[in-house]
């Protein structure tokens, strides 16, 4: 008996940040993630490089664009990962394993009515790991179009080329001015405030993230861009860079 595969390709093409090709994969097994619970888990990576030799080198522009989470590039040799990362995604575990079994050819593709089929009645997570605005929104739509809820966050607004929509993804920003910026625009943000410098949510224009309660992003759904009438979120830096965020 074959086995299910526990994740599909939904793009195989050029990275829209820069045109070198990218792979998005959809993980459709139920994910172990405390914070999110199980939802179905989007990784885009460089399908020709280690995402540890990626974020050093700064060849995972392709895909995180000018998020200022990933890090100075650097050729250090003693170090595995861009100096002052503070991106809260840990490269060496499910990024790096996901990777491995791409190239292992574990991942099967999807055709356009199997992306579809993938998130009926799920709850989807736009770039666990990359920015989805790197990959062509359509895929999306996609994948999330039959879906129960979803989120999706993107530093790409003002970069060139990316396939940015406030209708698709939170806008990420780094400070109040970001954030009133985004908001003469209509757009709902998320911003990632310093632990050890706390800028609390703007009365009537944020909240907390809901997981400082326990909340769980499947269950949330506070996420999901400006297809929903909502707050914008503050969320603390966290992970394993947070002391440089």
């Amino acid at each position: 008996m074959d086995k299910v595969p526990k994740g599909y390709v939904i793009y195989d093409g050029a990275s829209l940040l820069d045109g070198k090709r990218i792979v998005a994969i959809a993980l459709t097994d139920k994910s172990k993630n405390s914070k999110t619970g199980a939802m179905v888990q989007t990784y885009i990576i460089r399908p020709d490089i280690n995402p540890l030799e990626a974020n050093k080198t700064g060849e995972d522009y392709s895909i995180c664009g000018t998020c200022p989470h990933k890090g100075i590039p650097h050729n250090d040799p003693n170090r595995k990962t861009a100096k002052e990362r503070t991106c809260y995604v840990n490269l060496g575990q499910g990024v790096l394993i996901v990777w491995k079994q791409f190239n292992k050819g574990a991942y099967p593709y999807a055709d356009d009515t199997m992306i579809e089929k993938l998130g009926i009645d799920r709850e989807v997570r736009i770039g666990t790991y990359g920015d989805g605005a790197s990959v062509p929104r359509y895929i999306w739509k996609k994948l999330t179009k039959h879906s129960n809820k979803r989120t999706g966050y993107s530093h790409q607004a003002e970069t060139k080329g990316a396939d940015y929509d406030p209708y698709l993804y939170m806008r990420s920003v780094e400070s109040l001015l970001e954030a009133f910026k985004a908001w003469d625009k209509g757009e709902r943000t998320f911003r990632v405030t310093n632990v050890n410098n706390i800028e609390p949510p703007i009365e009537g224009k944020e909240i907390w993230c809901p997981a400082d309660k326990g909340v769980q992003c499947k269950d949330c759904g506070l996420c999901a861009g400006n297809s929903i009438q909502a707050k914008s979120i503050v969320i603390k830096s966290h992970g394993a860079g947070a002391k440089y965020a």
